[in-house]
């Protein structure tokens, strides 16, 4: 009995435990044998391999050295060293592959490109995993998060200092710096104002479920309804009935509602999130135990008070959970807006794979996966939740 008892306590915490290791390995092997960059005529060309130097066995050796060092609670600096030993090897990868870049790039002609090769992307990001995991053992709660902000810190300094300067992704940047900004200042402006919009129809549906009647059962089928239609095709019918509602009431155009842009975009986008959020919300509102709330109808609470006083209180980690959820999707389903002409990260997305440009794609695709990350540790933090295990 006791040894069952004890292999059920350990089992949960050995893949923790192994996954600095893992992580560790991971951007070893990458570097070693996958290319580090490609050198390549112009942007539209794939670019010939290139093998890592001397900064790609230093950031080996030190995530190898990071990840064997354990955390010991009665040695608090051995989990501090380790989270130093992988925030200096993600640096040292960083300014390598500046450096590399420009060698590679001398005696070229100015289109030529060097860029990331996949054992580069590996081993960034099996560094910022190694980080994170680290962090972790520094503040279990917040340690990842800590880590996360400690490397774009860190990579903003590199950036900031010039060093990555010969990368063709910080060239493509310089040449369209305006575009990528106001792209992100629409794309935030399209993920909130569907999210808002989604709120806007939920919190009536999740009211509807707690009822739990016809009019719910309806409500369900039309929403679910709406996640099995492809998003190709969603867009495509709100363009088509956008022109037909301004075909026969043009002064509707005077409002500023067109088919094409971001009504479309707004209004497709809301109606993914409709699902999840109404279920959320619905979930959060009923959380409140079933004797809590006799106790306060009978001390004479309407059902408005009920809501307000009760409901919204007691489930409110509940519902800001389903906010963040939503929020997220929000941020990555407005990429869609580039469809139907709203602008946005989508259209950066969008034109970069008509070019075939693979660094015009990430600069679009690079600032959605960032502003997620930051919208769900923000919201997060907000909510009191506890950080999500990689």
């Amino acid at each position: 009995m006791i040894r069952a008892v004890t292999r059920t306590k350990a089992s949960p915490t050995w893949p923790a435990a192994w996954l600095p290791l893992v992580a560790a390995g991971l951007a070893a092997a990458a570097l070693a044998g996958l290319p580090f960059l490609t050198l390549a005529p112009n942007r539209l060309v794939p670019g010939s391999p290139v093998g890592s130097g001397a900064a790609g066995m230093v950031a080996s050796a030190l995530a190898v050295g990071a990840a064997l060092l354990p955390a010991e609670a009665a040695r608090p600096w051995r989990a501090w060293t380790a989270l130093a030993a992988a925030l200096f090897a993600w640096g040292v990868l960083l300014v390598g592959l500046g450096h590399e870049a420009a060698g590679l790039l001398a005696g070229q002609k100015p289109a030529a490109r060097a860029a990331l090769g996949s054992g580069g992307w590996l081993a960034l990001l099996a560094l910022a995993g190694l980080a994170a995991e680290t962090g972790r053992a520094v503040l279990p709660r917040r340690g990842g998060l800590l880590a996360v902000l400690l490397l774009l810190g860190l990579a903003a300094v590199v950036a900031g200092a010039g060093a990555l300067d010969s990368l063709s992704l910080a060239v493509e940047y310089r040449a369209r710096a305006g575009a990528v900004t106001a792209a992100v200042l629409q794309h935030l402006g399209l993920a909130g104002a569907s999210l808002g919009l989604a709120l806007l129809v939920s919190m009536p549906l999740a009211l509807l479920r707690l009822r739990d009647g016809p009019g719910a059962r309806l409500v369900d089928g039309v929403v679910s309804g709406i996640q099995v239609v492809p998003a190709l095709a969603l867009f495509a019918a709100l363009v088509a009935g956008l022109s037909g509602l301004l075909a026969l009431v043009p002064s509707l155009r005077g409002l500023g509602l067109s088919a094409i842009g971001p009504v479309p975009a707004v209004i497709g986008t809301a109606a993914y999130l409709c699902l999840p959020l109404a279920s959320g919300l619905a979930a959060g509102l009923a959380a409140a135990d079933a004797d809590v709330l006799a106790a306060a109808r009978a001390i004479g609470l309407n059902p408005r008070e009920v809501l307000l006083r009760v409901r919204v209180p007691l489930g409110a980690p509940v519902l800001i959970g389903a906010v963040r959820v939503a929020a997220v999707q929000s941020v990555g389903l407005a990429t869609l807006g580039g469809l139907v002409g709203a602008g946005g990260l989508g259209a950066l997305v969008f034109e970069g794979m008509a070019q075939f440009a693979q660094d015009l794609i990430l600069l679009g695709a690079l600032p959605v996966i960032g502003l997620a990350l930051a919208i769900d540790a923000g919201l997060a933090l907000l909510g009191g939740t506890r950080e999500v295990p990689a």
